[in-house]
């Protein structure tokens, strides 16, 4: 296998032509980016209004909305690795225009839903395209840079996802404001028609010259046991109870699948995920610390949303507006790590954006109904700030671990992992927000029937839908639900908090300091070669 580093990648492996369009094609694979990232910000801010009763809103329970959420996440985690393969193998040119009509398609289908069920159908087909999508741009970009600029040009790429991270919130704010909700799934298609002319217009096509074969067993047992173990965990934060004999069970038989996954995977000759990459311990390093600040920060996310429009009174363009320091400074800092790390290394600045990560989401704890807004706002700022010396060292150390055949892999691996933890994030975090607001609300809850006890115990919202439809004597529940979700996200941050200190823990024991300049590609050879 060649390495990335030697002569023969650098220069004559990329056409002059496509040497001086190299930024437009960013900015390009930028705008596709920009649709999967900007979805998942849009529903952020729509989830308490698709959680209202009809007509306003499709009166999800909390669950449902995990779910909303978590089947794009696994869908689009589940089948990265594949798309990342058909990248290699069919072109990454047509795998992206492929990816995209599938999601505008699908965001016109979740736009149109008329039950929660309908809406977590047509989410996985949007993450289904989303899938195709996320792993080709980065392919791309590293096959239309040299290699010297690839860092900047990996800064760039995740700034852009903090410039998604701004419009999503207040667009959605926005659509909310003078629309109804699936009008943010129905703006997707506008962009997708303008992505596809411009990547027709733009973007050459590149492949892998020796594709791997596609693993369809791979791909069902992955799928089958990230399903199995997201349900059980969902379910038990539903219920209030782990050890459930049917949380327990489903839980088990998810990590059975996924165990056998990895024998699977480790035994065939094609596999979906070459488990011989995580011998490197820089390699897994940089890809563990991906999964779990997204297992910290997707938790958090969920919540933040209800925090601020359920106990605060703001509105979804207010609260849209409240999350512009995060992406602020995720567009600031992202495309300047790569100087940090220059200076610091790779160990000391992952390390410290994730003790950073772990210190906001801690502050979270110490939120009552009246603290001060501008506090949120500096916790927000933090975040985003910590999250670009995260995103932009790690991303660069994973692409450049494999050669440019393999970009498509090497970005499929580290999408897949990251949604994996922002998923398990969703279920582990909102499952302890569920439990935690059920056990903190049940006991004011004795005069509702029993139904409606159980219904109204799921979130803070059924708790103040049941309250507005008893009227005047609904009022009692409004504070103690209050307090419960207080509470509840006290508990959830400092779980959170818990798991970025982990990651950082993972960071300062196995990523690389700051190594001599020649020594860098030397590192790029070792971890090439811990995986052939």
């Amino acid at each position: 296998m060649t390495s990335p580093a030697d002569p023969a990648l650098t220069g004559s492996r990329i056409p002059e032509a496509v040497h001086r369009r190299r930024w437009a094609i960013l900015g390009v694979l930028m705008l596709s980016l920009l649709i999967v990232v900007l979805d998942n910000s849009i529903l952020n801010v729509a989830i308490k209004t698709i959680s209202t009763p009809a007509p306003t809103g499709l009166g999800a329970t909390q669950s449902e909305l995990e779910w909303a959420i978590n089947a794009y996440t696994l869908v689009f985690a589940g089948l990265l690795f594949s798309a990342g393969l058909l990248g290699d193998r069919l072109g990454r040119k047509r795998v992206l225009l492929g990816g995209l009509a599938v999601f505008g398609i699908g965001s016109a289908l979740a736009a149109s839903s008329g039950s929660p069920e309908q809406l977590i159908a047509f989410r996985a087909v949007m993450g289904l395209g989303a899938a195709f999508v996320m792993p080709a741009t980065l392919a791309v970009l590293m096959n239309v840079f040299e290699r010297e600029e690839q860092p900047k040009a990996i800064g760039i790429w995740a700034g852009g996802v903090g410039l998604a991270i701004a419009i999503g919130p207040i667009t959605g704010g926005v659509l909310l404001d003078h629309f109804w909700w699936g009008s943010v799934f129905l703006i997707n298609v506008p962009i997708v028609v303008l992505a596809l002319g411009l990547m027709l217009w733009l973007v050459p096509d590149s492949r892998d010259p020796n594709p791997g074969r596609v693993d369809p067993v791979g791909v069902v047992l992955s799928v089958v046991g990230l399903v199995l173990l997201v349900y059980g965990i969902i379910k038990g934060g539903q219920l209030a109870d782990f050890t459930d004999p049917k949380v327990l069970s489903t839980i088990g038989a998810g990590l059975v699948v996924l165990v056998a996954f990895v024998v699977f995977e480790k035994r065939s000759d094609h596999p979906s995920i070459d488990v011989t990459y995580f011998k490197n311990k820089v390699f897994s390093a940089a890809i563990g610390a991906i999964a779990l600040v997204f297992f910290a920060l997707m938790g958090v996310t969920f919540f933040s949303v209800f925090y601020t429009q359920s106990v605060r009174g703001y509105s979804p363009l207010q609260t849209g507006l409240l999350m512009l320091p995060l992406a602020a400074a995720q567009m600031i800092f992202a495309p300047r790590a790569r100087l940090v790390v220059d200076r610091f290394g790779n160990r000391a600045t992952t390390t410290a954006g994730l003790l950073v990560i772990a210190a906001t989401l801690a502050a979270f704890a110490a939120f009552e109904a009246d603290t001060p807004i501008w506090l949120l706002e500096v916790v927000f700022f933090l975040m985003g700030a910590g999250m670009a010396h995260i995103m932009t060292p790690v991303s660069v150390v994973i692409m450049q671990a494999l050669p440019r055949e393999k970009a498509g892999s090497a970005s499929a691996l580290s999408n897949t992992f990251r949604q994996l933890g922002g998923a398990l994030g969703i279920a582990v975090l909102g499952s302890v927000l569920s439990t935690a607001y059920r056990n903190g609300i049940e006991d004011k809850l004795g005069l509702l029937p029993a139904g409606a006890r159980h219904t109204a115990g799921e979130s803070i919202e059924a708790t103040l839908g049941v309250a507005e439809k008893l009227g005047p004597r609904g009022e009692a529940l409004i504070a103690p639900a209050h307090d419960a979700f207080l509470h509840a996200m006290h508990v959830t941050a400092l779980w959170g908090a818990g798991v970025a200190v982990l990651g950082a823990v993972v960071c300062a024991v196995f990523l690389p300091g700051r190594p001599p300049a020649d020594e860098k590609d030397e590192q790029g050879r070792e971890l090439v070669t811990a995986t052939e």
